[in-house]
């Protein structure tokens, strides 16, 4: 017959490992349920914590707007015949003598294959004298330089081409095909033809944002949307300097799911669905589907409808609550947009921590009991 406390060690020593972990704790990826509403303001804490509903769906569905403002859409198309400040452009000027102004021995025509319109848009033309050059057609500037070079030599007859396309160039920086500066010709005039010419973008589209930076002024646009609405495809003008780049935006997972990290967006609109599965989705042995948490910084006029109050002043810290579990858990969840800078938390199911608690008991216990049953033999 085994001694009476050799019996009893076995419960002892369970009772003693539920005490200790009991006091202790167990690891676990965050708050519970209960301790997040404990931070409640209806609990004198200092976040407001929100059931999503059909309403607060509604209410929260912000997205930042992204366009060109009407100077930028307004803008018409350069003229391919009206000559611009920084224009290069040729001239050949025949003169009917054979020793004229400007040719040499034994020639009839004088090049000029460089002459660049300066900042104020003048060109200098020996014989014709400095002539305003931008705001005229190649037609006019070919009539002002026949007329004063037919004071002083018969009959002459001038060319002007232009050179170097509109003589305006725009900057192309960032995913494109290929970086660089890239003259405003009739080919490439709006945005949408000048990133063709520049290679196109190497990003995925569903991210890629283009900016276009003209002077003091700033626009922004989905690179998608460029081809959905034309009026987007706005008409380039010189110095104008586009860049495109990846969508910054992103969000925090973190507690019971697939992945626990900073995550990019993978798409213009984000629901809180799609940022769940972006994850990895829920982890079917230890989440809660009643307990995903959006945690987020709200803008007062958006927590004032949200909550249906007048007196909030200044950006509102909010706690989301979405439950799976209900019959319009999974719409909901789907309509609910997730917003840069948002942080989606799931909690541990009850389960997983009951399972934590025997895992650690028993794995604590294997020694001891060991040596008990040793002792008892």
């Amino acid at each position: 017959m085994k001694p009476f406390g050799i019996r009893w060690a076995h419960p002892i020593a369970v009772v003693a490992a539920l005490a200790v972990l009991s006091s202790c704790g167990l690891p676990k990826t965050g708050p519970n349920k209960k301790q997040i509403y404990s931070g409640s303001v209806q609990q004198e804490g200092d976040a407001f914590v929100v059931e999503v509903n059909d309403r607060v769906t509604r209410a929260t569905a912000v997205v930042p707007a992204l366009g060109f403002s009407d100077t930028f859409q307004n803008a018409g198309l350069m003229g391919s015949d009206t000559i611009q400040a920084g224009d290069v452009l040729g001239l050949t000027i025949w003169e009917n003598v054979d020793d004229g102004l400007l040719v040499g021995e034994t020639q009839n025509a004088t090049l000029l294959e460089t002459v660049q319109v300066d900042g104020a848009g003048f060109i200098f033309v020996p014989y014709a004298g400095r002539i305003r050059a931008a705001g005229n057609s190649p037609e006019a500037i070919r009539r002002i330089i026949t007329e004063r070079l037919e004071e002083q030599t018969p009959d002459p007859q001038v060319e002007v081409r232009r050179m170097a396309g509109d003589g305006s160039t725009v900057s192309l920086v960032g995913a494109v095909g290929g970086q660089g500066v890239y003259a405003i010709e009739r080919p490439t005039r709006t945005l949408s033809t000048m990133l063709a010419r520049a290679g196109g973008v190497t990003i995925e589209p569903e991210i890629a944002q283009i900016t276009v930076l003209r002077g003091h002024e700033s626009g922004r646009i989905w690179f998608q949307d460029l081809y959905s609405y034309p009026e987007l495809d706005i008409a380039l003008r010189g110095g104008d300097r586009i860049l495109v780049e990846e969508d910054t935006r992103s969000f925090t997972s973190l507690g019971a799911t697939g992945t626990q990290a900073r995550v990019s967006f993978e798409s213009q609109n984000l629901s809180a669905l799609e940022a769940i599965a972006q994850v990895g989705g829920l982890v079917s042995s230890s989440s809660d589907a009643t307990g995903v948490f959006v945690f987020r910084n709200e803008p007062d006029v958006i927590a004032a409808e949200v909550l249906g109050r007048d007196d909030l002043v200044g950006a509102q810290r909010m706690i989301y609550v979405l439950d799976l579990t209900q019959p319009n858990g999974l719409f909901r969840a789907r309509d609910f947009v997730i917003r840069d800078g948002d942080t989606l938390y799931v909690t541990e199911a009850p389960l997983a921590q009951w399972n934590k608690t025997i895992a650690a008991i028993f794995g604590s216990l294997v020694a001891p009991l060991a040596n008990v049953d040793q002792l008892a033999n």
